[in-house]
């Protein structure tokens, strides 16, 4: 990687390419990832490249509903390997829930390489290597799914996600998590919680989320859950991109 200084004013976006860029390298990552991560980065921009008080909520949301579900799963997909491939397993770890390998570009290389991965990252168990299930709804390949993993699961965190798995899903009567920077996609549309936030920063919080609400009887968890409105949460989104953007407009005509 390339050796980027602390103090430059980019440098957590730069260390996010770099390491997307490494991904692609390792076999991973596919190159349309690259794509993806620039989408990522320019709504990461708009919001002030912080964690918003709309994410916050959603967070908090989501790591109840984490706690409350019978058999929670993690979908990773190859950028979400190569930006938190550590921070997945923590999360997992926290929870005791599955890690599952499931891809749009699908290769059974790029899919061994990613469980490599995330068990070198310490993960003691990684489905989708040998999916033996579809999620109805899809006909790509990320219909793939595991018995007692996703294709089992009652809730389902899907970072950087595309919005027809998202959607079928959550057909099937799941609830889906998921970590979107752009409010207005379909993916944070259809989500039961969607948290409008960068992954370096989403994946840590969730898990530090996790940690602070375990103590918490089901009825406290339940209430947060039934508190939380996404539809609200997604306009609070908007207009936090609003208000961030008005008064960096309002600091550039002083300057």
């Amino acid at each position: 990687m390339t050796d980027i200084p602390r103090f430059h004013p980019r440098y957590a976006s730069l260390v996010a390419r770099e390491r997307v860029a490494a991904g692609v390298k390792s076999g991973f990552t596919s190159s349309q990832g690259l794509i993806a991560q620039g989408r990522g980065e320019c709504f990461d921009y708009l919001l002030g490249e912080k964690t918003t008080e709309s994410a916050a909520v959603a967070t908090r949301a989501a790591a109840a509903l984490l706690l409350l579900a019978e058999h929670p799963a993690l979908s990773v997909n190859g950028n979400v390997a190569a930006l938190v491939p550590e921070e997945m397993v923590a999360l997992a770890d926290a929870l005791g829930a599955l890690l599952e390998v499931n891809l749009f570009h699908r290769s059974e290389e790029r899919v061994k390489k990613i469980a490599d991965l995330l068990r070198a990252s310490g993960a003691t168990e990684v489905l989708g290597e040998n999916p033996n299930a579809a999620v109805s709804g899809l006909e790509h390949a990320r219909a793939l799914a595991t018995r007692g993993g996703i294709y089992d699961a009652d809730v389902v965190l899907i970072p950087l996600e595309d919005g027809d798995r998202c959607e079928a899903l959550a057909a099937m009567g799941k609830k889906v998590i998921a970590i979107d920077l752009n409010p207005l996609s379909r993916t944070a549309r259809k989500a039961t919680v969607s948290l409008v936030d960068n992954i370096l920063r989403a994946v840590p919080n969730l898990t530090a989320q996790v940690k602070e609400l375990s103590p918490l009887s089901r009825s406290d968890l339940e209430k947060i859950v039934l508190e939380y409105d996404n539809e609200r949460t997604l306009r609070q989104a908007v207009e936090e991109i609003r208000n961030h953007l008005q008064a960096q407009f309002k600091e550039h005509q002083r300057g």
